[in-house]
């Protein structure tokens, strides 16, 4: 059997996930940790569990998931709810740019390349929604922080994957990647930005119109994951950005779709051992040598990401005219960082892999502010006195 080891490897890392669920809820540490832990331990700098060939198959499942993922983070930018969620989409917006400069202009001092800084500052957007959450539901929160806060996890990644496509442009153009020079290499960028979100919106349309004509299971399954892995494999073929592609598809069929829920819950549905391998995989890649060489910079990226979320929290809810309590606590209740950030630091790594120590970097700020950030969001709500009211999520809606 050509694919044995393959095929252990696969359902191993899977069973692993399932553990790793079971004993993150036991001592409360999130799952993508354990697996990003798992994943390291068993990597060539330590354990050297797997096969030399292991590796081979990771950029596929890379794209693969991150396919996946930016259609589902193209469900936040549905009119209807950012009409609705103005406050959130004005604080969002705020702590998505706040945050960026903060960790730019402090990586750009601590290494003087502006290309890694931007990618960085990019990166820093991204939140783990699902982490934030689970801190809510199991707190039992409800008030004006805890509205606020969910809202604003829901549409934020959104705002930094596409903040964070645009910085992956600049970073390209800045390094020379490619024989492009001058304005020939601005054209290049803005024909590779506007070209992956014009391929998203011509893919999106006819996926819209098929999406009303067909019923939940497995027809609605093969349409959602058809369209997703063409736009991906497409956007790979023609020099775009296959992650602004999936999240334009993904905005196209939530605001023209008639049954826009189903698409998104069947990507969703299927995304679960993808993720897991792809957490696994990247615990695996990381580089344990470059760590100590990372120290200050490290630092700089961790601290100027907490300063950012403070700060553009606060600002952005003075803005919204938040109530005084929620403009002082928001920003600590963006600190967690999970599975988007790595994955736009492997697209980095991978788009600029000169930039290689952008991953290690980014799965040891994950770690950190995986661990510290749930904690910090509960303390905030506790002392808005919003925990134990009884947390009600908003329901989908299906139209």
């Amino acid at each position: 059997m050509n694919h044995a080891n393959d095929l252990i490897l696969i359902g191993a890392t899977l069973l692993l996930a399932l553990a790793a669920h079971a004993v993150g809820q036991k001592v409360h540490v999130p799952r993508v940790t354990l697996l990003l832990l798992l994943g390291a331990l068993a990597g060539p700098d330590l354990l050297d569990l797997l096969p030399a060939d292991a590796s081979q198959s990771f950029h596929l499942i890379t794209q693969l998931t991150l396919a996946m993922v930016g259609f589902l983070l193209g469900e936040r930018m549905s009119a209807k709810d950012l009409k609705q969620g103005k406050e959130a989409l004005i604080v969002s917006l705020v702590v998505t740019f706040v945050t960026a400069a903060a960790v730019t202009f402090a990586t750009w001092w601590a290494t003087g390349n502006l290309a890694a800084a931007l990618l960085l500052g990019g990166i820093s957007t991204a939140t783990a929604p699902a982490a934030t959450l689970d801190v809510l539901r199991e707190s039992g929160a409800n008030g004006p922080l805890t509205r606020l806060v969910f809202q604003v996890v829901a549409i934020d990644d959104a705002w930094g994957a596409i903040l964070f496509s645009i910085l992956l442009v600049s970073a390209g153009l800045l390094i020379g990647n490619g024989d492009t020079h001058g304005p020939t290499a601005m054209l290049h960028g803005v024909m590779e930005v506007g070209g992956s979100v014009l391929l998203g919106i011509v893919l999106g349309l006819p996926m819209a119109w098929l999406t009303g004509r067909l019923r939940p299971g497995e027809p609605m399954l093969l349409e959602s994951a058809g369209f997703v892995f063409v736009a991906a494999g497409l956007a790979g073929w023609l020099g775009l950005s296959y992650l602004l592609t999936c999240m334009t598809l993904g905005v196209v069929v939530a605001n023209l779709a008639r049954h826009h829920v189903r698409p998104f819950r069947s990507i969703d549905g299927i995304s679960e051992p993808f993720l897991a391998l792809f957490f696994f995989m990247a615990g695996y890649q990381l580089d344990w040598l470059a760590l100590p060489t990372l120290g200050a910079l490290g630092v700089a990226y961790v601290l100027a990401r907490v300063a950012g979320r403070f700060a553009g929290g606060y600002l952005g809810s003075v803005l919204a005219g938040s109530a005084p309590d929620t403009r002082s606590r928001i920003g600590a209740c963006l600190m967690p960082q999970a599975g988007v950030a790595l994955g736009l630091a492997l697209v980095a790594t991978e788009r600029l892999p000169e930039l290689g120590y952008i991953l290690p970097l980014v799965i040891g700020a994950t770690v950190v502010f995986e661990i510290i950030g749930p904690p910090l969001t509960l303390i905030q709500l506790r002392k808005a006195g919003e925990t134990g009211k009884g947390y009600q999520e908003d329901p989908d809606e299906d139209d």
